[in-house]
This record gives C-alpha cells, sequence and structure tokens, in this order.
C-alpha cells in the first residue's frame, strides 16, 4: 500500500507543471472590463484557456484587455451580458459554446466596489438604501445567476471549476482608521453592504460547492486584499503597516491562486476561501 502511494505522489510530481495548464479548456469571465477582469483573462490565456469575458453592453475594454484582445483575438471573445438578467447570461452562454464549446471554467468576478477617495461620502445613517440594494443584487445575486446559467455547460465540460471573486472584508470589516486622512466630510465609509456581499459569497461558495460535487463541479472563493492600485500614499503607507507582509498586493500576487483553483492543480479543494492577503487576517 505504502509503495502505491510514493507511486502515485512521484507520477503526480513528474507533471506539476502540468496541472496548472488549461490547455483546450474553456473559459468564463465576468466582469470583464473591471480592474480585475483582464488580470483572471490574462492569467487563463496564459495557462491556455480559450476565454470569453463578460460585461455589459456599450462598456468600453480598458487597455490591458484591448491588449489582449489585439494580442489573442482567436482565444479571447468579449460578450454582451448583465449579471442580474438570466436570459442575457443565457445567451452569452450560447454564444461562449458556439465559439469556444463547453465552459469548463466559470470566474465570476463582476461586482461593485467603492475604492478610498473624496468621493460622495455618507454617515452611516444615510447610507442610500438603493445603493445596498444595487451591491447585493449585483455581487451576490448576479454571481447566483451566472452560476445557474452556466451550470448546464459547466456539467458538460466535465472537471468543472467555479471561482467566485470575494474579498477580506467578507472576513473582516474595514479598518475606518486606513481611510481617516482622506478629506472628505462626512469621512470615507467603506460601503457597508460590500463586505456583507463578500461574505455572502463566501458562504455560497460552501453552499454552492456541496451541492455540486456530485455533477463534477467545485467551487471555490479567491479572496484577495489591498491590492496596489490609484490609492493614495499614504493609504498605502497604512495598510502596509497592517500587513505581516509588509506590503500590498500587486496585481501579479492573483494570478498563481486563480490558476490553482481553475486548474487541476486543486482538483480535491471545494468550498474553501481561500486569501490571497499577506496574512491581513492573520492577526
Amino acid at each position: 500500500m505504502v509503495t502505491e502511494v510514493v507511486t502515485e505522489v512521484v507520477s503526480a510530481g513528474a507533471d506539476s507543471a502540468g496541472l496548472f495548464r488549461l490547455d483546450g479548456r474553456t473559459a468564463v469571465v465576468t466582469g470583464a472590463c473591471g480592474k480585475l477582469g483582464p488580470v483572471w483573462i490574462g492569467a487563463l490565456l496564459d495557462a491556455g484557456a480559450r476565454v470569453a469575458g463578460l460585461d455589459l453592453a456599450g462598456v468600453r475594454p480598458p487597455p490591458p484587455l484591448e491588449d489582449l484582445l489585439a494580442r489573442h483575438g482567436k482565444r479571447l471573445a468579449l460578450l454582451p451580458a448583465d449579471v442580474t438578467d438570466r436570459r442575457s447570461l443565457e445567451a452569452a452562454r450560447d454564444s461562449v459554446e458556439s465559439r469556444f464549446g463547453p465552459a469548463g471554467i466559470l470566474v465570476n468576478n463582476a461586482g461593485i466596489d467603492q475604492p478610498p477617495g473624496p468621493a460622495r461620502t455618507y454617515r452611516l445613517e444615510e447610507v442610500p438604501e438603493e445603493s445596498c440594494r444595487r451591491v447585493l443584487e449585483v455581487n451576490v445575486l448576479g454571481l447566483f445567476l451566472s452560476t445557474q446559467a452556466f451550470l448546464p455547460s459547466l456539467q458538460r465540460a466535465g472537471r468543472a471549476s467555479v471561482v467566485n471573486i470575494g474579498s477580506l472584508y467578507g472576513a473582516v470589516s474595514p479598518d475606518a482608521r486606513l481611510y481617516s486622512h482622506i478629506p472628505a466630510d462626512p469621512p470615507f465609509l467603506k460601503p457597508p453592504m460590500y463586505g456583507a456581499s463578500k461574505a455572502a459569497v463566501s458562504s455560497l461558495t460552501r453552499y454552492l460547492a456541496a451541492h455540486l460535487a456530485p455533477e463534477g463541479v467545485r467551487v471555490n472563493t479567491l479572496c484577495p486584499g489591498g491590492v496596489l492600485g490609484a490609492q493614495d500614499e499614504e493609504f498605502q503607507r497604512k495598510f502596509r503597516d497592517r500587513v505581516p507582509l509588509g506590503r500590498m498586493a500587486t496585481l501579479g500576487d492573483l494570478v498563481g491562486p486563480l490558476l490553482f483553483l481553475a486548474s487541476d492543480a486543486s482538483s480535491y479543494v471545494t468550498g474553501h476561501d481561500l486569501m490571497v492577503d499577506g496574512g491581513f487576517t492573520a492577526w
């Protein structure tokens, strides 16, 4: 028995690099034109997948996505879809299958957030009801509808993986001290429904993982934390001081975790929240 186990481990190690390859597979990324959409799409393309990016009709692709479209036109398509509209998602699914075949990877990336800055701010008791409703509608219901719409495709593809994009704020509350220097009256307030929606994503991940495991569909959450962008230097300094690794995440830090969850490298992983936060939630 021990010899058989050792032989299996050695054999798996011999092709360990291939575990992360996605050659011949089709992936779908919602929220393709957002900040992280091009990151996920580029990673999937580099691993060999065919990729369909979904976003609202009329939304212009950001420069990184335009570059990917120019370089990978035969393996990349940008299609219109609204994650809160089941019919548009089903139409997108049919287009994906006609172009690339059944989708075996779904990255539920579409979501609403508000980066720190002196935009219009509210006191807690003044937060508009409609903005709360919209965040939950897109971040939670939209994720569920996308999974529903693409489930038949995932089932046909086999060895399927759904990667839900969560956040460290699904596990901990935003620290208001990180934003206290921002010149805003009232002070900048991270939208209360953002963290609530991401906590719901983690719960929904476990629900879907348990129900879809018999269908051969794995479901996990990738939870980024503190991704470096256009934040002001004081915010960056405060955030670095709060992170055990002493820095914010780069876009490149997210590639490996995404490929791990999307590929056969995580073939025995489902219902898991993968925190990619530099240790932020460890203390």
